[in-house]
């Protein structure tokens, strides 16, 4: 992991000439070494995307000052536009229920400094994993989800509270209610174990076996009001066969949901992940 302080600029706008040669323009006017850019632009749409790493010790002042530079640019292009600072983790609120394959694997990344992030809390709706986080040293929180409208408003005073820049559904088996989701819109990230927009809702493994498919899958998305279709980050599949049961498609899949969360989950906190109606572009 580079220990390089790097500002990633990230923009959208409607696609003319011009806008390539402005941003690098104005980032190279004042010395700015750009290290990492990627483009692309939507045909349909006729909208352009843009992603830049820029050295921060390039740069002779700060992020402030870079915006009070970049905004009439980014007002005479019509730009949505963010800029982050390598410096400043984003900080993640976990939430989980009982299984615990994706929590472990993201635990792992964290303590070995591959998911470059800080993980601020543990949010749960049951007992059975609070030893197992707090042996990490992450505060763990138990949420009664009888009453649920109760519940999401204490697990998004939690969210606030830790002054949390994402929420990770790590296999938490509860249905967003609207309120989160507008609340906090591309914020909350699920893993949804199933080829989406294939087998939405629960066991997905069993409608699978039911329905005779050769590959199953697992899929990283954005949460909407919309169970299981809102925008995807990321998604992966195994093959398998008649010979396969239930229990091997649940075991099989433990692996792709691990590896599909971490990968989308990396995207997002790397700000590679640029959102327009319900679909992404990901600059990997």
């Amino acid at each position: 992991m580079s220990t390089t302080r790097i500002y990633t600029l990230t923009i959208s706008c409607p696609d003319r000439a011009g806008i390539i040669a402005a941003v690098s323009g104005l980032i190279a006017q004042h010395g700015g070494f750009i290290v990492e850019a990627s483009y692309y632009t939507e045909q349909e749409m006729q909208r352009f995307f843009m992603r830049q790493e820029i050295r921060a010790d390039s740069l002779p002042f700060g992020l402030t000052e870079f915006n009070a530079h970049f905004t009439s640019l980014a007002k005479e292009f019509d730009m949505d536009w963010h800029i982050s600072d390598s410096a400043q983790k984003k900080r993640l609120a976990i939430l989980v229920s009982k299984q615990d394959h994706c929590l472990n694997d993201l635990l792992h990344r964290w303590r070995t400094g591959e998911l470059n992030v800080d993980i601020a809390c543990v949010i749960s709706n049951h007992m059975d994993l609070s030893s197992f986080v707090e042996w990490h040293k992450i505060p763990y929180h138990y949420v009664d989800m009888s009453n649920k409208e109760s519940a999401f408003d204490t697990i998004s005073n939690l969210y606030n509270s830790y002054q949390a820049d994402a929420m990770i559904l790590a296999r938490f088996m509860q249905i967003i209610p609207p309120s989160l989701c507008q609340r906090y819109p591309g914020k909350i990230i699920n893993i949804h174990h199933s080829f989406l927009p294939s087998f939405v809702g629960a066991k997905p493994y069993h409608q699978a076996y039911q329905r005779g498919v050769k590959l199953i899958g697992a899929t990283c998305h954005y949460v909407t009001n919309e169970l299981d279709a809102g925008p995807i980050i990321e998604q992966d599949t195994v093959r398998i066969d008649h010979g396969d049961t239930v229990d091997d498609l649940v075991r099989y899949g433990r692996d792709i949901e691990r590896a599909v969360l971490s990968r989308g989950l990396r995207y997002h906190v790397e700000d590679r992940v640029l959102v327009w109606g319900n679909k992404t572009i990901v600059f990997r």
